[in-house]
């Protein structure tokens, strides 16, 4: 039994309700994983559950083909309840647990963290730097961004809430993995691991069964998946665009800012641009969507998340095309905020759906793999 905050109780029993109701009917077991996983089960713990509403994607598509869904007297709206038993695990995985309220008006809290970190760089520059350093144009050579900010400020800095970031979010999903009752050595069995990597690279599940995401609305389409993958491979780009910048500091010696067509800088750009893309398209979606589909209480956390995705990307680039400029000062704070602010997030917002899920996917090829005396192994 797990010691952690239980999710409501009325809301797992309304979830055990109509899991039962789609266990009976199996109508949309060729839509994505959570069905399969869903028949194994004959009953419906709360890890049952937690680990169903993780796997679900919020595609859509099982809504508009149930037969039972509004106006039908057994008002089975299963995405949107998979959706609210989800954003109760953010809480209840969340560590420190004292964090936790973070998740319940997360859009107000990301906009408060982004907008004092914005304002904590820009003073600190404008109490530390002397002006005619900060307000200078800069030659594009290596270190004048550091003769802004001194690069012992930003590792440090930076390191230290990166480094948070990731075991906070280590003990979350630890946390989600142990309430699954599967063993910790099985999350590296090669086989289901693999399986779960190629699941998340593709981004499998946003397909709808084949057709698409039935999402903003009932016809299919292949929007949601592709802003997604603008999103997800921007944000990899990105994150791989500063592995090797650090490679190039710390092994090398060279020093920011790069050439433009420097391996860090091209990454940066396209990733950059697929944080543009990705961000603005899903913005979009989001306030065109059938409003059945999901929570509402959740859209303040997706657009917390996205909205600041988009800062990072537009500052980033910003910089990028400044930083020869007498802007670069400023331009380089801005983006550094908002960087700051995604880093002290990450643990306590959207960005922990991935992680959860991905632990859900490793599960379900895990699962696929073990034979019931009904069905046998998949």
């Amino acid at each position: 039994m797990s010691s952690l905050e239980a999710i409501p109780l009325e809301l797992i029993d309304e979830g055990r309700r109509m899991a039962s109701i789609c266990n009976a009917c199996r109508y949309c077991e060729g839509y994505c994983a959570v069905f399969p996983a869903l028949e194994r089960r004959l009953s419906f713990a709360e890890g049952d559950l937690a680990y169903l509403a993780n796997l679900c994607h919020n595609c859509g598509s099982c809504y508009y083909a149930c037969q039972y869904a509004p106006p039908h007297e057994f008002q089975l709206n299963f995405p949107k309840m998979l959706a609210q038993i989800r954003a109760e695990t953010y809480k209840k995985y969340a560590w420190p647990s004292a964090l936790a309220r973070a998740f319940e008006r997360n859009g107000l809290v990301v906009s408060l963290i982004t907008a004092a970190s914005l304002a904590l760089f820009l003073l600190v520059l404008t109490l530390a730097i002397d002006r005619s350093v900060l307000f200078a144009a800069h030659p594009d050579r290596e270190g004048s961004f550091y003769a802004v900010i001194p690069h012992a400020v930003m590792a440090y800095a930076f390191g230290a809430i990166f480094l948070f970031a990731i075991f906070a979010l280590f003990i979350g999903s630890t946390r989600f993995w142990r309430d699954t009752e599967e063993e910790a050595r099985d999350f590296l069995k090669p086989g289901p691991f693999g399986g779960a990597v190629a699941d998340a690279l593709q981004l499998k599940y946003l397909g709808g069964g084949g057709e698409g995401c039935t999402y903003p609305g009932e016809k299919p389409s292949n929007l949601r998946s592709w802003f997604h993958h603008f999103t997800f491979y921007g944000f990899m780009l990105c994150f791989a665009a500063t592995c090797v910048a650090a490679v190039y500091h710390y092994a090398f010696g060279w020093e920011a800012p790069y050439p433009f067509w420097s391996v860090p800088v091209l990454l940066g750009t396209i990733g950059g641009m697929g944080l543009l893309i990705g961000p603005a398209g899903l913005l979009w979606l989001k306030a065109i969507r059938d409003p059945a589909l999901s929570d509402a209480t959740q859209t303040g956390m997706d657009v917390g998340f996205i909205g600041l995705l988009l800062l990072v990307s537009v500052t980033g680039l910003m910089l990028l095309a400044s930083r020869e400029t007498a802007a670069m000062g400023v331009l380089l704070a801005a983006h550094l905020g908002a960087v700051m602010a995604l880093f002290i997030t990450l643990p306590y917002g959207k960005f922990v759906h991935a992680v959860y899920r991905f632990a859900a996917l490793v599960r379900y090829h895990l699962e696929r793999k073990r034979a019931l005396p009904e069905i046998g192994a998949e």
